[in-house]
């Protein structure tokens, strides 16, 4: 039986458009930065928290826009979905892997999609963002 995961995740793009992802310690896929919502938790607290936590990056909340509502097998979790409130957003000066973080990449809307890349990315946020790749 699976379980599911209820995430907040952000699309944050630099100046040049280009897509933050992460990777966690210990795993291979990369993904959005966010994480698990708490039980009290709006998405955006989830988002504010976790982003805070993993790149200790502090935008307002008017700072994001809704992109959508998502459900999708888990990357790295097994018997797992997600159920995911993805938002995006402008990241305006450099950050860097903290928390369980091992590794930051940026992706180009026309740099090729890896294996590496989370199905809830793959599947449903990069066609959003780039639609006509």
């Amino acid at each position: 039986m699976s379980r599911t995961l209820n995430i907040a995740a952000a699309c944050l793009l630099d100046d040049a458009g280009r897509l933050l992802l992460v990777r966690k310690r210990g795993t291979r896929m990369f993904m959005l930065p966010g994480g698990k919502r708490e039980a009290a938790e709006s998405a955006l607290q989830t988002l504010a928290r976790e982003l805070d936590e993993e790149l200790n990056l502090q935008l307002p909340q008017a700072a994001f826009t809704p992109l959508g509502h998502f459900n999708e097998t888990a990357a790295n979790e097994a018997d797992t979905r997600v159920e995911a409130d993805i938002f995006r957003a402008a990241l305006c000066h450099p950050v860097a892997p903290a928390a369980e973080l091992e590794e930051l990449r940026w992706l180009a809307a026309e740099d090729p999609r890896g294996d590496d890349l989370a199905p809830l990315l793959r599947l449903h946020v990069l066609p959003l963002l780039w639609p006509h790749d």
